[in-house]
Parts: C-alpha cells; sequence; structure tokens
C-alpha cells in the first residue's frame, strides 16, 4: 500500500484549497496519486433515475460504471469504512494517496490552521507532520504558509515519499478490513513467501495478493 497523507482540520478551514495546491505541485514532480474525501454527513452521486440509482434500487449490493476515462464504483455499506479498506480499492498503482478528513486514521497528517477559527490545534502536535497556517504557532511541528505548497511538498519528499516503505501485509473478510497485530502479518508474510517462492516467474515481485474463496 503506498503512503497515505490526510490533510485534516475544522470544517471550511481550507482542506480542499490546500490539496487544490499540492496535487499540480506533486504531478509536476512525477508522482503518481490518488485522493480520497471523507464525508462524514454522508453524499449522493447515485441520481434518482440513473441507470445506476435504477439498479442499485432493483437490489444490487454494488454497482460498477465503466467507461474509457472514467470508472467509479457505488457500493452498498454497513459501516463508515475505515481509511485502510478504501485505500486498499486503489491497490499499489499510485506512489502517494492524498485524503481529505480521516482525522482519527493512521494516516500521516498535516492540519490546516487559520487564526480566525482559534488557536487550538484540532490534532494533538505528536499526531502530524506538518502545519499549514496562517500564524506562527507555539508547537514543536515544522510549520508553512498556507500559500507555501513547495515548501510542504519538499518535506513530504523528506519524511514520507523518498523512505522506503516498511512491508504491509493487508487482509480483508467478506470486504472488510481486518487489523493484523505485527506478529500475525510477520507470520503471514514469511509463510507465504516461503511457499511462492519456489513458483516460476514470481522473482522481485512486490506486491502479491491471494484471494481464498470458501466454497458453498
Amino acid at each position: 500500500m503506498p503512503p497515505i497523507l490526510s490533510i485534516v482540520g475544522r470544517s471550511n478551514v481550507g482542506k480542499t484549497s490546500l490539496l487544490e495546491r499540492l496535487i499540480p505541485e506533486l504531478k509536476k514532480q512525477g508522482y503518481r496519486l490518488a485522493v480520497i474525501k471523507h464525508d462524514v454527513h454522508g453524499f449522493d452521486i447515485d441520481r434518482p433515475g440513473k441507470d445506476s440509482w435504477r439498479l442499485t434500487q432493483a437490489g444490487s449490493d454494488a454497482v460498477v460504471i465503466s467507461s474509457p476515462d472514467k470508472l467509479a464504483l457505488i457500493k452498498r455499506m454497513d459501516h463508515d469504512a475505515l481509511l485502510e479498506e478504501v485505500a486498499l480499492l486503489l491497490g499499489d498503482l499510485y506512489d502517494v494517496i492524498l485524503t481529505e478528513g480521516y482525522r482519527h486514521g493512521p494516516a500521516y497528517k498535516v492540519e490546516v490552521h487559520r487564526k480566525e477559527m482559534g488557536s487550538e490545534l484540532l490534532c494533538e502536535p505528536r499526531e502530524l507532520l506538518a502545519i499549514a497556517t496562517d500564524e506562527t504557532l507555539n508547537v514543536a511541528v515544522p510549520q508553512f504558509p498556507l500559500d507555501d505548497v513547495t515548501g510542504l511538498v519538499d518535506l513530504l519528499r523528506k519524511e514520507l515519499l523518498s523512505r522506503s516503505q516498511p512491508e504491509e501485509v493487508t487482509m480483508t473478510a467478506e470486504g472488510a478490513y481486518v487489523p493484523l497485530s505485527p506478529f500475525v502479518k510477520e507470520i503471514m508474510s514469511k509463510t507465504i513467501r516461503g511457499m511462492v517462492s519456489s513458483l516460476r516467474g514470481l522473482d522481485g515481485t512486490e506486491t502479491l495478493c491471494i484471494s481464498i474463496t470458501r466454497g458453498k
């Protein structure tokens, strides 16, 4: 899974605006990226009367809309998906995943702060990689003016994008993310890699996906 950076902050503080400035700067430097937006209020792209809406209303649990330039997945959910669950849908095609929201998620975080919205940060300083702010705060966290995306990207390259990422083992059951302890991850990795090490054509493979479906 690629590294994940969450842009967090209070409502209407400018999280989307910061992302709009970050994305072209990262693209200019050659990074492939994806964005996940978390909306606690819900959203609706499946409009009444549209074919996808009609198919969902007919009872389908998931509908995929595919065209030559876009693909969308509409899936019924019985819970607010964890960040890890959503990131798994994106696969390993990207160098970095940016998110808007997910303040309580496990990702690296940059908080957007404005003086007019109060002096308190939303996150604990120890949770933050950096702060984008319009005032200097008395916290030991790297701080950047709101319009200094070049400086922020330089920090991201140093602290996030140029570091080798640790091996990651993920597991889902019935499509839901299953948290694993470091011990279980290590056992699973060693066991599976040992089993497939003799298979032809897998030398140097970086990503290995195995799906087990129990027969009816």
